[in-house]
């Protein structure tokens, strides 16, 4: 287990930043309900000029995509992929994933596409990593 653990050590950094990054985006949430008052447990109105609602499709668009990236991550690292491949792939699902919040939150609509599009390239990196490295 310490062989794997050391051999995948970039990865499972990146792993942790994922949740930091996670752990972030609920709390602008947080922020942003109680500044505008919000109600929890009130559904927020869908409207891209509301910054509450921007952060929250932020959290709910991250909640969609970790669960592969988690799965991903893990299959390359139980085939035995290349540790170097499998962190590339990793640290880029995390910034385009910072990234995509940045362009989110400011409300940049075509960044924020563009953003989403890499992270699924990441993502597909990932499996493509784990099934043929």
């Amino acid at each position: 287990m310490e062989a794997l653990i050391a051999t995948y050590s970039s990865s499972i950094t990146a792993l942790g930043a994922v949740a930091a990054l996670m752990l972030l985006q609920v709390l602008v949430v947080d922020l942003l309900g109680i500044m505008n008052k919000h109600v929890p447990g009130s559904p927020v109105a869908a409207d891209h000029s509301n910054a509450l609602f921007r952060a929250t499709r932020t959290v709910g668009n991250t909640n969609e995509s970790v669960a592969i990236f988690i799965c991903a991550l893990l299959f390359c690292l139980l085939s035995s992929a290349s540790p170097t491949y499998t962190a590339y792939a990793a640290w880029g699902y995390l910034l385009s994933r910072l990234a995509y919040a940045v362009c989110y939150y400011a409300n940049l609509q075509i960044l924020r596409s563009v953003t989403f599009g890499v992270s699924l390239l990441a993502l597909g990196a990932l499996i493509f990593i784990g099934a043929f490295t």
